[in-house]
């Protein structure tokens, strides 16, 4: 029996190419089939939640009007008085993440200079996943840790409220600094050695060489962490939920309690108030000003990355 030389025989050899191209189109075909099916999950269930957030919503403005809940200054729903103003919640929310973004944004962005210009590579292997695992920790535990600690320490340099705005803010620019850290270390990791060797051959000093060439032209991606960050805290609930307590205030005074817009809404969610009822659609207002409120960040934070961002060639 004569047996069948493939290399001799241009058509058979054509006829299996054929035969494996139409194999693997069927097989990536398919591969592109479920990976598309996993990215429209993703795109429906963020439909989903814009829509029940927006239709309870919706539901919520039918009993309580717009000037109620934007001008109106107290917030009181649970109250037999009550008043739908939603500032209090917001002032609490924008109080205690200007607190953690005055405590995120130096040492995030020192850590990740001293990572990218200052650190051997061996350290820096090793103390970049040591400060990346702060981001690992729950959030529940931060928040006892400033409920226990950090406010006990702090009364005794000056008169704090036992839950207050100090205490629940420092804690969260500690849980923030590894997401400002991390994209500012790699913002500032792509820009050219070449860059950081003319300004060297200019004489100028490594610091000058950091402040005046590396950090302008890592402007972008760390503006993007900044803004980031600020979400991350905007969003935040079991640390200001523990630390800075339940009493919302229009106030910039950081030595007292007050309540951020995460924290009412696990107070809501805790079951006290029925399905249906006023007081749980509140849960629905609040989270759709939030949810505007980081949409709003998340644009500002893309159109920055990509206006101020630098192409090397």
């Amino acid at each position: 029996m004569q047996n069948t030389n493939y290399q001799d025989d241009p058509y058979l050899l054509s006829r299996q190419s054929l035969d494996k191209n139409a194999s693997e189109d069927i097989s990536e075909k398919i591969v592109a089939a479920i990976l598309f099916a996993c990215a429209l999950v993703s795109v429906l269930t963020t439909f989903g939640i814009v829509l029940i957030i927006f239709q309870e919503t919706f539901s919520f403005f039918q009993e309580v009007s717009f000037a109620q809940f934007f001008l109106d200054t107290k917030w009181t729903p649970l109250f037999a008085n009550k008043h739908f103003g939603v500032w209090p919640l917001i002032n609490g929310t924008l109080l205690t993440t200007a607190i953690a973004m005055a405590v995120a944004i130096p040492l995030g962005l020192s850590s990740a200079i001293y990572l990218s210009e200052y650190a051997q590579p061996k350290v820096a292997a090793i103390l970049r996943p040591a400060v990346e695992l702060l981001a690992g920790i729950p959030t529940v535990v931060y928040g006892y840790f400033a409920l226990l600690f950090l406010t006990p320490l702090l009364r005794n340099l000056m008169p704090l409220e036992i839950f207050n705005a100090l205490s629940a803010g420092l804690m969260m620019g500690i849980m923030i600094t590894p997401t400002v850290g991390s994209i500012s270390l790699d913002a500032i990791k792509a820009v050219p050695a070449s860059l950081r060797e003319g300004s060297y051959a200019l004489g100028i000093t490594k610091l000058e060489s950091i402040f005046k060439v590396v950090l302008p032209a890592a402007l972008s991606g760390i503006i993007a962490s900044i803004i980031l960050g600020i979400s991350r805290a905007v969003g935040e609930t079991m640390t200001v939920l523990i630390a800075a307590g339940q009493q919302p205030r229009l106030t910039v005074n950081f030595m007292e309690s007050v309540e951020t817009m995460t924290a009412y809404m696990a107070q809501i969610s805790g079951g006290d108030s029925p399905r249906g009822s006023l007081n749980f659609k509140t849960l629905y207002a609040v989270g759709a000003v939030l949810f505007i409120l980081t949409l709003a960040l998340n644009i500002v934070s893309y159109w920055v990355a990509n206006r101020f961002k630098e192409k090397y060639d």
